[in-house]
């Protein structure tokens, strides 16, 4: 089933006014990618007549460093770190939840209270002024019944005088300015004083999935090799992502060689991750949700997660599953009564070992040998789908 992304009534994520009007600004690009145009039309027209196009391809370079004791690779430069999360929302923070913001917050709780806020802030403070609402109106409910059962207990007639509060008309009492968007600061020569008393201490952390996309198909990333400090050739980043030691020759039998099997956990996550990337999606770690992927249309940022993604991997040939090595999630039959959501399976099938050479699996060809399925799920919730 191909995706389609129809769902209308998940409006509550979007954001209005001044912000979006800045976020549609910093996350213009959906990948880290820009594209360069001639000055004249005249000079485009030239360089179409001698076969050369006027539109150039920029993609900036960004440079990380692979942790193999994370599976994930570190991206510490700032100019890196902003390329990446905003041309793509490619990472996370490692000391913050999604956008790498730990400096920002750091700053914003030293400057005037509540006033310079990220955009957890932002998130904590609404939620925090919901909960308070929910109180307040279980309160005036309360207070509401307790009224019409001292009037009815004493024979008058019954009325209510409590107003009870409604999403419509309730406001917090310190509202939230729409005005400033996201990670907002002060004037610039502030800000630097600011930024020279709190280190930055966050880096940007991306998945191997994240990282070989950025190197392999944008070309944006050149992987360090931590133990060297020397960049890392595609043969090695291969070789390490999947945990295959280096000195392993490839005329070891099929069987000794534990990773270099199809059934990888990083190539099959790789390919999952490659399909819905190649058709648009923002993806996320869908880990807080019980799921392996979140798909976005633009971002975080922007809406709410479309659809969560549950990865099933399914073998051509059971008998590679009998005797792999790895023990990979959803591989066996699950039980349908945890699903609870608008839900993707994704069916990737790994190819079986007594077709394919072992040999194609030196090199990211092997990739084409993979296939994904997906299937939309829906839970039926009657209030909603009555017609």
């Amino acid at each position: 089933m191909s995706l389609t992304a129809g769902n209308k009534r998940r409006g509550g994520g979007r954001k209005s006014g001044a912000r979006r009007t800045e976020n549609n600004r910093l996350y213009a690009h959906p990948l880290p990618l820009e594209f360069s145009l001639p000055q004249t039309s005249w000079s485009n027209h030239v360089l179409g007549l001698f076969g050369f196009p006027g539109t150039r391809v920029l993609n900036p370079h960004c440079t990380g460093i692979f942790a193999a004791d994370t599976h994930s690779v570190w991206i510490t430069e700032q100019r890196d770190v902003m390329i990446l999360w905003r041309q793509g929302f490619f990472g996370k923070g490692d000391l913050s939840r999604s956008e790498p913001s730990w400096q920002a917050r750091q700053i914003s709780a030293r400057k005037a209270a509540g006033k310079y806020m990220t955009a957890e802030e932002v998130r904590e403070k609404r939620r925090a002024e919901r909960k308070r609402f929910k109180l307040d109106r279980a309160a005036a409910m309360a207070q509401a019944a307790a009224e019409a059962e001292a009037a009815f207990a004493e024979g008058r007639q019954v009325e209510i005088t409590t107003i009870i509060p409604s999403g419509a008309t309730w406001k917090p009492q310190h509202a939230i300015s729409e005005d400033l968007p996201d990670g907002a600061a002060a004037p610039s020569s502030e800000n630097e004083e600011w930024h020279e008393e709190v280190p930055d201490l966050e880096h940007l952390q991306l998945t191997l999935q994240e990282a070989f996309f950025l190197l392999w198909n944008l070309n944006c990333l050149t992987i360090i090799n931590s133990a060297t400090s020397e960049p890392m050739t595609l043969q090695e980043i291969w070789a390490a992502f999947q945990g295959t030691p280096d000195s392993t020759p490839i005329s070891v039998p099929l069987h000794v060689q534990l990773y270099k099997r199809f059934d990888n956990p990083f190539l099959v996550n790789y390919a999952v991750y490659h399909h819905y990337r190649s058709l648009g999606w923002i993806i996320k770690g869908g880990i807080k949700f019980c799921v392996d992927l979140l798909l976005y249309k633009r971002g975080p940022v922007f809406h709410h997660a479309e659809f969560a993604v549950i990865v099933l991997p399914v073998y051509e040939d059971p008998a590679d599953q009998e005797n792999s090595p790895f023990d990979l999630a959803n591989a066996e039959p699950f039980s349908w009564s945890w699903l609870s959501t608008t839900l993707i399976l994704a069916y990737v099938t790994i190819p079986a070992q007594s077709r394919i050479s072992p040999n194609a699996l030196t090199s990211p060809a092997c990739l084409a040998h993979y296939s994904v399925r997906d299937i939309v799920l829906r839970r039926f919730i009657p209030a909603r789908m009555r017609d």
